[in-house]
């Protein structure tokens, strides 16, 4: 055997034994309505980018309750703790709602969990504060980019003595179970319908609804995912046609039937996530 031979067969050796005993590098995702595989590449729509973090401890369950993004009981609703609260930057008027993100801890060795990351979804705004400079209190001022989180998911991946954290965030798609949801209210001829659990990119641009003895009509965004029409539907089934951010429609035939009425929600088909 040559000298060459030898000492390539002993490189790689070398090499072999090491990747062996090399601890494998874990990534934990946090989700308190459901859990998701623990997967270092979830399908990801963004590169990552660079934000700051905070938290709040809600001292009182009802605390859950309500957000810019009108999904009400956050728990009832099936997000749980695992949401975000965007600055304005990132809220775009509450197109936002329904978006998913990773977000994980870097730059501070102290007080970050190596490691890990937590995947969120936007349900709430975090209200600028101009009586403070956006580098000096004003976490949530143009044109910071800012996730206010709640204390269960900051401790994911960061000690909470962190206070206003460093992180990287990037834009993924949701993976939701079941359908969508339509929540139906109003009063008369006004019809509010609440959008929630959508699957793939997770924000809504553009509502339609049909009625039996309607064409497709139009409905207006009025705040976060709440949409709505004046229209006479009653005694009709309801279809929906719904279009998230990147361009896929996604149609839903006789969602309501004939006899639905305010306050009820009905489940339409799933965006692939």
């Amino acid at each position: 055997m040559s000298a060459c031979l030898l000492q390539n067969l002993i490189l790689l050796l070398i090499l072999f034994t090491l990747a062996s005993t090399s601890p494998p590098l874990t990534t934990a995702h946090y989700s308190s309505s459901q859990p998701y595989p623990s997967s270092s590449s979830p399908s990801s729509l963004s590169d990552w980018n660079p934000a700051h973090a905070t938290y709040y401890a809600a001292a009182d369950p009802r605390d859950a309750v309500g957000g810019a993004c009108g999904y009400g009981d956050l728990v009832q609703s099936g997000y749980g703790m695992a949401t975000a609260g965007l600055s304005s930057a990132m809220f775009e008027r509450g197109q936002i709602c329904g978006a998913c993100f990773e977000v994980r801890c870097v730059e501070d060795l102290r007080w970050c969990i190596p490691g890990t990351s937590i995947i969120v979804t936007a349900t709430n705004f975090c209200a600028p504060n101009y009586g403070f400079a956006a580098d000096g209190g004003g976490n949530c001022n143009p044109p910071n980019s800012h996730f206010v989180l709640p204390i269960e998911a900051f401790e994911k991946i960061a000690i909470w003595k962190a206070g206003n954290m460093p992180i990287q965030y990037r834009r993924i798609k949701c993976r939701k179970e079941g359908g969508v949801r339509f929540a139906v209210d109003g009063a008369g001829m006004f019809l509010s319908v609440l959008i929630s659990n959508v699957a793939g990119v997770g924000d809504i641009v553009a509502v339609k609804i049909k009625g039996s003895r309607t064409g497709w009509l139009p409905m207006g965004r009025n705040w976060g995912q709440n949409w709505h029409i004046n229209a006479d539907l009653k005694n009709q089934p309801l279809s929906f046609e719904i279009t998230s951010s990147d361009g896929v429609t996604l149609t839903s035939y006789n969602v309501a039937p004939k006899n639905w009425s305010h306050g009820q929600t009905f489940e339409g088909k799933q965006f692939q996530a």
